[in-house]
């Protein structure tokens, strides 16, 4: 995505919550058109903002817009974004990451048995993950966590029954056709396939965070 434009063709929910606040919802499951809609208008509102608003969050599916009610209020807002929705947007030259990874063993405790789920072994997997370059869906969930997609259909596997209290920084998850990195240790009911020593989080800098949605991710062996 460099210089093409983007369509956002979905017709959202636009729905009040609390009386300060607004989402923009592109459906109830998450697919990469809902994505690329939420992103779009996330962006859209950034170069175009609307007055009242404090602040804009977009999610995997949906756009939270905090606003001032002493300066807004919910119709002029739900108004004023489906102004900004439709039409096409330059898209802004994503940035690319490499991401050096250890896969399997003590790194990544789940990824033999990731593997047998798949019907591969365990190199065919991390062949298969490493083979594309994903996009950064969104963050959130935890300081600086990254949620990358989509893997193909022939990858995708439910999350784990069991939830592990804590899992270190650095630990690269798979799940839901998926693959998150964490930046600070959190639980979590992701397989657990590898971990890097990229760190997406520091708090001294602004913004705190290195990834962005809409950024493309490679992961690569680190040998």
């Amino acid at each position: 995505m460099s210089d093409a434009s983007i369509e956002t063709s979905i017709r959202p929910d636009i729905l009040p919550l609390g009386d300060a606040a607004l989402l923009v919802r592109f459906g109830a499951v998450l697919d990469d058109a809902a994505n690329q809609a939420a992103l779009a208008l996330a962006q859209r509102l950034r170069d175009d903002p609307i007055a009242g608003v404090v602040e804009v969050v977009p999610s995997l599916i949906s756009v939270l817009l905090r606003y001032d009610p002493r300066a807004a209020d919910f119709p002029r807002l739900a108004g004023e974004v489906r102004l900004r929705l439709g039409g096409v947007r330059t898209a802004a030259v994503p940035r690319e990451h490499v991401i050096k990874a250890r896969f399997g063993d003590e790194a990544g405790p789940d990824l033999v048995e990731v593997a047998a789920l798949l019907q591969l072994d365990p190199q065919g997997f991390v062949d298969a993950h490493c083979a594309i370059p994903l996009r950064v869906l969104t963050t959130g969930f935890a300081p600086g966590y990254v949620y990358c997609g989509f893997h193909r259909e022939s990858l995708v596997l439910p999350r784990r029954r069991e939830v592990r209290r804590e899992v270190p920084i650095g630990s690269i998850l798979f799940a839901a056709g998926q693959t998150a990195i964490t930046a600070t240790e959190v639980p979590t009911g992701w397989h657990v396939i590898g971990r890097t020593e990229f760190r997406n989080f520091d708090p001294r800098f602004w913004p705190p965070t290195t990834m962005m949605a809409g950024d493309t991710v490679s992961f690569e062996v680190d040998a």
